[in-house]
């Protein structure tokens, strides 16, 4: 380990900055983050850095050891390679701590690549050999912090005095705080619901009387498209119950070492009914587990999230809801296809081609409306009554279709027509669900916007 990680308080510290160009602008706004109060020395000093303001001090001229005198540590950020030398050679005879830009070999310090969610940071540091591949293993962690993390360990600092009182013993103390931050406590706090989460961190046994439900959205297909939040609780899941619209390509984001279990409907298996999946989800949560539901596209939008919602906030059971971009965004984008265009279509509706119990029962009198986009989910075995039912209704046989079939995916399909041809075409292609049904004057964009959104 060729540098001990350290992090340096310096609120209220006096720091030299030796430069005043764009080297020293980018340390300074570090420096300034962390409330120090600096001493700019430069021949000339940018206006960018004097707008740092009346709380730092500026002088114009020459590097003096003297400007040494009552600095925590010291920044050599200028263009001359002799005099980032000197400074650092004049900060080692006083027994400073010196960064130089540029040149690890004459640092004692080195800046390390930052994710501040303050009070909690996470620095990556490469001892100078790369800064480019500091930033970039700071952006893989980066995607996997909450951004909730900052307020949980605000919530730890400021209960940290009552804990102690509470738990005179450091090891009865330590399993506190370890219980609540395996239940559902310590994602209030991340919320910023600290009263609530309160109740976790001082009764022992209030993490235990039962886990957590997540219901998250996969979205549509590429598991590119799914969300920052939704990755963070794939990882975090004991037990992931999933449908038949998540790809094996999005599971293999979760959980290596969580239970799965397949509760949709395909050929071969057992249809799971949605009673039993809503008893599923609260006997598993009662028992202690982190349940993830992972449903396709977005669970409020035809994933019968709601349903499943009101059956957890029947038994108590905490949950979060984590939206995914529907199908209708995703898969229309990735077809070029927009969904309200400023010539075609003023409004869209998304309208449900598989409702409960089968029975469709819609007002076919008001998709027939000029400037709309009528979007119909799982639609595929009714196409021909979807087209058939809205000529009947005055809408034109020529009005343009579009049919996708596994959207974002790279077995998307894409077949257009209108709403007179489309169905015997759809039959011809052969396509397969899941699909998505777009009817609209937007269909025709594709022919200029096809190929550059992809």
């Amino acid at each position: 380990m060729e540098y001990l990680p350290l992090h340096f308080k310096l609120d209220g510290s006096r720091v030299l900055v030796v430069g005043g160009g764009s080297q020293a602008s980018n340390k300074a706004a570090l420096l300034v983050r962390a409330g120090a109060r600096i001493l700019f020395v430069a021949p000339q000093i940018s206006s960018q850095i004097l707008a740092l303001g009346d709380a730092h001090d500026y002088q114009t001229g020459e590097f003096e050891p003297a400007h040494l005198d009552g600095v925590s540590l010291v920044v050599a950020a200028t263009d001359n390679a002799a005099l980032n030398a000197a400074v650092a050679a004049a900060a080692n005879l006083k027994g400073t701590p010196v960064n130089v830009v540029d040149s690890p070999d004459l640092c004692t310090v080195i800046f390390p690549a930052i994710i501040d969610r303050s009070p909690v940071l996470v620095s990556v540091g490469t001892g100078g050999a790369s800064p480019v591949l500091a930033r970039s293993i700071r952006e893989m962690i980066e995607g996997y912090l909450p951004e909730g993390l900052g307020r949980l360990g605000q919530f730890l600092r400021e209960t940290r005095p009552v804990l102690k009182k509470r738990f005179s013993d450091i090891q009865l103390r330590r399993k506190a705080v370890e219980k609540f931050m395996v239940g559902p406590g310590q994602e209030l706090a991340q919320q910023g619901d600290y009263a609530a989460a309160e109740r976790y961190l001082y009764d022992p046994e209030a993490g235990v009387i039962s886990g957590e439900v997540y219901l998250v959205g996969a979205g549509p297909g590429d598991p590119d498209l799914l969300t920052l939040k939704a990755l963070q609780l794939m990882q975090k899941a004991d037990v992931i119950l999933y449908d038949n619209l998540v790809s094996e390509a999005i599971l293999s984001r979760a959980r290596r070492d969580a239970q799965y279990e397949f509760v949709g409907k395909r050929s071969g298996y057992l249809s799971a009914s949605q009673e039993s999946i809503n008893a599923l989800l609260v006997r598993l949560a009662k028992s202690g587990k982190c349940v993830l539901r992972l449903k396709g596209g977005d669970p409020f939008i035809f994933g019968r999230g709601g349903e499943e919602l009101e059956q957890l906030i029947e038994a108590g059971i905490p949950f979060q809801v984590i939206p995914g971009i529907t199908a209708a965004s995703g898969c229309a984008a990735y077809a070029g296809i927009p969904l309200t265009h400023r010539d075609y279509a003023q409004s869209v509706r998304f309208i449900t081609g598989h409702p409960k119990n089968s029975k469709v029962q819609l007002p076919w009198h008001e998709f027939v409306s000029p400037g709309q986009t009528l979007v119909f989910y799982m639609g595929l075995a009714g196409l021909p009554d979807i087209c058939k039912k809205l000529i009947a209704h005055g809408q034109s046989p020529e009005t343009p279709v579009a049919v996708i079939s596994k959207g974002t995916t790279p077995e998307q399909k894409m077949v257009t027509g209108s709403l007179g041809s489309i169905a015997e075409r759809v039959l011809k292609a052969q396509l397969v669900s899941p699909t998505l049904i777009i009817v609209g004057q937007v269909v025709s964009a594709p022919s200029r916007l096809q190929g550059v959104v992809q």
